[in-house]
């Protein structure tokens, strides 16, 4: 029997909140060719000239925000994740970031030549496919894998975002929060500019070409994000009976002047603070672990936003972390994979 082993990849984090961490891991990020998908030199440029000198400092208070004890967030509710299921899969599971510490070089050699393995299951901790996660974490490690010439196979496991086991999960971890009384629900998932969009269509002719592309049938949907986070709020609310005037899709986390995917979630709170809904709940489904981008973006500054617009309640729903729904229905995946 080929030894089999999981490699868990998460999107990463400074090593500090301090701001020579924090520009670091920036460079790290968005030198990445899948993050800015601009020729190497005008990257180098950008980031030397334009987002380096500037940017660190601003999201260096913004990681001291939700810095906590054990450290990044991110980084801790993944390694929780990581223990619970190496409790429950009988696997050699490694866990790895694709910017930052620990890192997939290392977690690869591991699983290698420790654990001896002859086959890598790369789960990818995103639920939707995007350039900027699923494809970059994929490449990464296929080169990691060539570079050190392993004779390993690579089996890559597919985006989950309209699972049946992934949706009730989904659900049952936010049920104690759509049990509340509340105005509206908003789904708040991390943006992407729209060229990205365009690029992982193959086809060259259907995404944003046709009329309400997302709900047309499409072989371009399997690198489509777009469809995809739709498609996840969809599920979600059939399976949570939220009515469809109650529920708004929306995108947070832009970055530079290019045209991203819209409604902002900003601009959403404020218009359902301004027509007089004044509790709203915000959950984000393209983290399956709380990091800088829900837990300041949205529970610190968006909900800032809402309140100084004239919103009363805003609440934030924990993303899955280390629900038990969430172990159980990743344990059983990487069993029956």
């Amino acid at each position: 029997m080929i030894r089999r082993g999981v490699l868990l990849v998460n999107l990463g984090s400074p090593d500090s909140p301090n701001v020579n961490d924090v520009r670091r891991y920036l460079d790290e990020f968005l030198m990445d060719e899948y993050v800015i998908d601009l020729p190497w030199l005008i990257r180098r440029l950008l980031l030397s000239l334009f987002i380096l000198p500037i940017r660190p400092q601003k999201s260096a208070e913004a990681y001291r925000s939700i810095w906590a004890e054990d450290g990044s967030p991110l980084i801790s509710h993944s390694k929780a994740l990581t223990k619970a299921l190496s409790q429950e899969v009988n696997l050699p599971i490694e866990l790895a970031m694709r910017y930052g510490e620990p890192n997939i070089e290392q977690a690869v050699l591991r699983l290698a030549n420790q654990h001896k393995v002859k086959e890598i299951l790369l789960f990818p901790l995103y639920p939707h496919y995007a350039m900027s996660t699923v494809k970059t974490v994929s490449q990464r490690t296929r080169e990691i894998i060539s570079a050190h010439n392993l004779p390993i196979r690579l089996n890559i496991f597919p985006v989950f975002y309209d699972h049946k086991s992934y949706i009730s999960a989904l659900v049952e971890s936010a049920k104690p929060w759509l049990d509340q009384e509340y105005d509206h629900l908003i789904f708040s998932f991390h943006g992407v500019p729209i060229r990205h969009i365009l690029k992982d269509d193959t086809s060259n002719k259907h995404c944003l070409k046709k009329n309400n592309c997302c709900a047309k049938s499409s072989s371009a949907h399997k690198t489509c994000y777009r469809h995809q986070v739709y498609r996840t709020a969809c599920c979600f609310v059939e399976a949570a009976n939220i009515p469809q005037n109650k529920y708004t899709v929306a995108f947070q986390s832009r970055l530079g002047r290019a045209k991203w995917l819209e409604p902002n979630t900003v601009d959403i709170l404020r218009q359902l603070a301004a027509k007089g809904e004044k509790k709203v709940l915000v959950i984000c489904p393209s983290f399956v672990s709380d990091c800088l981008e829900t837990l300041e973006e949205m529970g610190i500054a968006a909900r800032k936003e809402f309140l100084n617009a004239g919103g009363e309640s805003f609440t934030l729903i924990p993303c899955l972390n280390e629900h038990p729904a969430w172990i159980k229905t990743l344990s059983t995946w990487l069993q029956s994979t």
